[in-house]
């Protein structure tokens, strides 16, 4: 018997993860062993389930898919991240590769293309969506590598992202202390650094920033 393929899949919107489940488990060789939220939960989930393949939302709650990557990488550098997503900006897209995701598809991807680029992951091959791909080729064309440069976002430090997100959320300094098991005064600290180098000065600026970089909804 032909031992299959498991999967996770890391997405915030409860219909969307129950449909993927649904299409997924329709393929003989592969078996949804998990489901996650967000970021957070996810990183407990491989050490819980241990998939082969993580199904990765780039925008969700608490922490985001690249921080997510990044760190399910660091300790788990054998399980393939494919990145499913609304975002095809060249800023996501990089961020993601660089943290490690091992392929690229958008949300309006058709069920073949979906299968594909799974199937491509397992193979220990990459996929990117056509456009993504092309995206990919011009900015090295371009001489503008993926490595090369840095947005202001990724001039930000890991936990100055992890706190912008938060904030955006709505949370305040004591709720981000409990989560990420910090003092008050150190998320404040933080909090003054990110703005100073984002050049925002109030809450509602850092929240506008959030949703144009894709970290929280604009619903």
């Amino acid at each position: 018997m032909t031992k299959k393929s498991r999967l996770l899949i890391v997405e915030d919107h409860t219909i969307l993860r129950e449909g993927l489940r649904a299409l997924l488990s329709s393929e003989p060789n592969w078996e949804v062993v998990g489901q996650a939220a967000d970021g957070h939960e996810a990183i407990h989930a491989v050490r819980t389930v241990q998939p082969a393949l993580i199904i990765m939302d780039l925008s969700m709650p608490k922490m985001n898919g690249v921080e997510a990557i990044k760190e399910i990488k660091t300790r788990y550098p054998h399980v393939k991240v494919l990145t499913l997503t609304v975002h095809n900006t060249d800023q996501h897209t990089r961020s993601a590769l660089l943290a490690g995701a091992d392929g690229y598809v958008l949300k309006d991807v058709t069920h073949k293309e979906l299968m594909l680029a799974i199937q491509s992951l397992l193979d220990n091959k990459t996929f990117l969506s056509p456009g993504i791909s092309h995206q990919v080729i011009s900015g090295f064309l371009d001489q503008n590598p993926l490595s090369s440069g840095s947005t202001t976002w990724e001039r930000l430090s890991h936990r100055e992202r992890q706190i912008i997100k938060l904030v955006a959320e709505g949370n305040t300094n004591k709720d981000i202390a409990g989560f990420l098991s910090i003092s008050p005064k150190t998320v404040e600290k933080h909090r003054s650094n990110l703005m100073r180098k984002l050049e925002l000065h109030n809450a509602s600026q850092l929240t506008l920033y959030a949703m144009e970089q894709g970290l929280i909804s604009s619903h």
